[in-house]
């Protein structure tokens, strides 16, 4: 074997690599998102679970991507950790998928349909296939089909370079007597686990593993403490990818290292010390690629046929490993390897939206209840929220900007275009929560409260507010367009309430029944009222422009409000009704 024959080698694993990029990438997005929609609605029910991820990890061609999938929604609270053992298993079952398909180079025979059956005669098909829906068509969903057809065939591509590049070691006596030391147990296992640790793909170490056996140098005994090796190496990913996360995340990702751990460690030694009374006459056999796909299969069926049933076991002993030293804070996190999936991650960023719109609704409302009574720990409270409002933008800012550089659909396009257009707002709103309770601790500091009629003209617009934020964040949430309309109607009713809140405080003050601070004070409230309004006016205008695919956001204001929008006209009418003020007695 020569320089050239390495450097073959080196470029069919980059082949094969890059195919499996493509071919997970484009299985992704023609998924559309529906295998993450699907996990998050999984029930505790561990067997289904099994199911479900075994199914998952076979479409995607990852068992790396689909534990990362569950360690982040462990983490974002989505799935319980007793949810995600179930198919952290099942994952580890769907890996092997890879392995069998794979297997089918060493197919042998000379009929026309056991040639057909070989890779490096339709794989070129595939490729072919591929490109022309990537050239010639429109379609989104036909090109990540053209997508999945080309990262099929240049994993094939990369499947025969590296059996090709790999296939003169067969004649080297010192390349041989290297691979006997993988007949050691331990130095199997180490080796497998080492080197799917730094591709990070199991999928990819069974595979050069499988080129490997063409040379016929491999048999049973190096092979099957290899491959169970491989298994536990898998899990570096998940370890990697729980970095920063809260307990159950981390967690999720130790049940996924214990399973491998377990069932390598019961099942080497169960088949060594068979083998030490047995003598079974296989071990010192040749094995392909098809053996290789065998032996993973049967030591992840094992596996998960031993653990299942101790599912809870398995949740404890993680718990005992990573124990709770106090309550968990909610953590702002978003897996950065979800951008390597990126519709996932685009439903990732979705929901830490949601919350953080929910979060801002609900601190803005906490606020303005201190002007009735004012509370000490509230206000404590309000203030970390409002932090905590900040960090979500701090970090879903950050995530966003980085996720559009990726190769997104059209519709994930979209929403990351909404998501970056309304974080800003909801960030605002929170600040607002503060200048409120600032005005708020004010009055409690100075003993000075509103006049009976001023409070209850003010519960009219508190009102007023809650309903305008209540449906902005059920809108923005939902992406729901035609309740997003509902939104600035309630918003100019908000404005003239302000309005007249305001001169009718001036007409008080000239008649002696308020004071010039509480002026003040009220003069803030109805600002920082107007300015959430506006906000969240904002929030429903982008949902609607980006659902239209138009940024023409003063036009749009200035055509709802013209007199020949009926409809804008009927709502604001009848959000008048709604929100009447007492009469002037």
């Amino acid at each position: 074997m020569d320089i050239f024959s390495v450097f073959s080698l080196l470029g069919g694993l980059a082949l094969f690599l890059y195919g499996m990029n493509i071919l997970g990438d484009g299985l992704e997005k023609l998924s559309g998102g529906k295998l993450e929609k699907t996990l998050e609605k999984m029930t505790s029910n561990t067997m289904k679970g099994f199911l479900l991820g075994a199914a998952v990890t076979a479409i995607i061609q990852s068992s790396s991507a689909t534990t990362v999938m569950v360690v982040g929604f462990v983490n974002s609270g989505i799935m319980k950790l007793k949810q995600a053992i179930g198919i952290i298993m099942g994952a580890n079952v769907g890996t092997t998928i890879t392995a069998w398909i794979l297997s089918l180079s060493g197919i042998q025979g000379d009929s026309l349909i056991m040639q057909l059956l070989k890779p490096a005669n339709f794989s070129p098909l595939f490729a072919f296939a591929g490109i022309i829906l990537i050239m010639f068509s429109k379609s989104d969903k036909k090109h990540n089909i053209g997508g999945i057809f080309i990262g099929f065939a240049v994993l094939m591509f990369g499947m025969e370079s590296m059996s090709s590049a790999v296939a003169p070691l067969a004649d080297i006596p010192e390349f041989t007597h290297f691979l006997t030391m993988f007949e050691n147990p331990l130095f199997g296992v180490l080796a497998g686990a080492l080197l799917t640790a730094v591709i990070q793909s199991s999928s990819a170490s069974v595979g050069i593993l499988q080129a490997l056996s063409s040379t016929g140098s491999i048999t049973y005994s190096m092979a099957i403490p290899i491959v169970m090796g491989q298994n536990i190496g898998t899990c570096v990913t998940a370890l990697i990818s729980c970095i920063g996360a809260k307990k159950n995340a981390k967690r999720a990702a130790i049940v996924h290292l214990y399973f491998n751990i377990i069932g390598t460690l019961v099942w080497l030694t169960v088949f060594y010390s068979l083998n030490a009374f047995m003598q079974f006459s296989f071990v010192s056999e040749v094995v392909g690629p098809a053996e290789i796909a065998i032996i993973h299969t049967i030591f992840n069926l094992l596996s998960t046929s031993l653990l299942l049933p101790f599912a809870r076991q398995l949740e404890k002993l993680a718990c005992l490993t990573i124990r709770d030293k106090q309550t968990d804070e909610e953590t702002v996190f978003i897996d950065e390897r979800f951008l390597n999936t990126p519709a996932i991650a685009t439903e990732q960023c979705t929901v830490m939206a949601g919350k953080m719109a929910d979060r801002a609704y609900r601190t803005i409302m906490d606020a303005l209840s201190l002007l009735k009574k004012y509370d000490e720990k509230k206000a404590e409270q309000i203030q970390e929220s409002e932090e905590k409002i900040d960090q979500y933008e701090d970090v879903l800012g950050t995530y966003l900007v980085k996720l559009s550089s990726r190769n997104l659909t059209v519709s994930d396009s979209k929403e990351v275009a909404r998501l970056l257009h309304c974080i800003g707002d909801f960030e605002r709103i929170g600040d607002h929560a503060i200048n409120i309770l600032n005005s708020a601790k004010e009055m409690h500091d100075k003993k000075i409260g509103f006049s009976d009629k001023a409070k209850e003209e003010l519960q009219v617009i508190i009102g007023a507010l809650d309903e305008v934020l209540e449906t902005t964040v059920v809108a923005f949430q939902s992406n729901d367009v035609s309740l997003a309309e509902t939104v600035e109607p309630l918003e100019q009713v908000i404005d003239r309430l302000s309005d007249k809140l305001k001169s009718r405080h001036i007409k008080r003050l000239q008649d002696g029944e308020c004071t010039i601070e509480m002026g003040f004070v009220l003069s803030d409230l109805l600002t920082n009222c107007e300015r959430v309004s506006d906000h969240c006016s904002n929030v429903a205008v982008c949902i609607i422009q980006i659902n239209l695919e138009s940024f023409e956001t003063h036009e749009y204001l200035q055509e709802i409000k013209s007199e020949d929008d009926g409809k804008f006209k009927e709502r604001y009418e009848n959000y008048l009704e709604k929100y009447p003020l007492p009469k002037n007695v």
